[in-house]
């Protein structure tokens, strides 16, 4: 019985630590990932701008080609925007919105994951000699809850895969 009541002390103990622990750390999350591609900042930012496009190179488009895809009435620009909805469980269903676009600069996106939660996404095209730095970036609040702020620590590696292969994709596509 002895032994009972220490492995249930260990762990309250544990599951208070964790609880603790929690508190320090951070409810919002940025993953930023960045790739020299070469080709002039005009063309990468044209390949990103026009949202037909990511079939070509998004890694979530990779990941079920047969989601279902439903295009605003804008292609590029400030206002364009898409939903898609997949059986695959990993892509999920959501939307994107492109919120501002900086010709040859900066494109900034609302996604909105649906039941997951939305996020702030962005891309940064940076003159690289005659290549160009791309950067895709995404923040997000996770709140308070201590175990969506143990999951944003997976976050990073999670989705910091898929921006790499997106990028990896970007570049490739661009070349074409």
């Amino acid at each position: 019985m002895q032994v009972l009541y220490i492995i249930l002390g260990a762990l309250v103990a544990l599951i208070l630590g964790l609880f603790v622990f929690s508190l320090y750390l951070p409810s919002r999350l940025k993953i930023e990932r960045s790739l020299v591609i070469q080709a002039r900042p005009e063309v990468v930012f044209h390949e990103v701008d026009t949202l037909r496009n990511w079939e070509r190179w998004s890694p979530w488009h990779q990941l079920d080609p047969n989601m279902k895809i439903v295009y605003g009435e804008k292609e590029s620009g400030a206002g364009a925007g898409y939903s898609w909805e997949s059986k695959k469980r990993n892509v999920g269903r959501g939307s994107l919105l492109i919120t501002e676009s900086r010709p040859y600069e900066f494109i900034a996106t609302n996604i909105n994951f649906m039941d997951h939660g939305s996020s702030k996404g962005y891309f940064r095209f940076e003159p690289a000699g005659e290549d160009t730095r791309v950067t895709w970036g995404m923040e997000m609040t996770i709140g308070q809850n201590p175990a969506r702020k143990f999951l944003g620590l997976l976050m990073d590696k999670w989705v910091g895969r898929d921006f790499e292969r997106g990028l990896q994709g970007l570049n490739r596509a661009v070349k074409s």
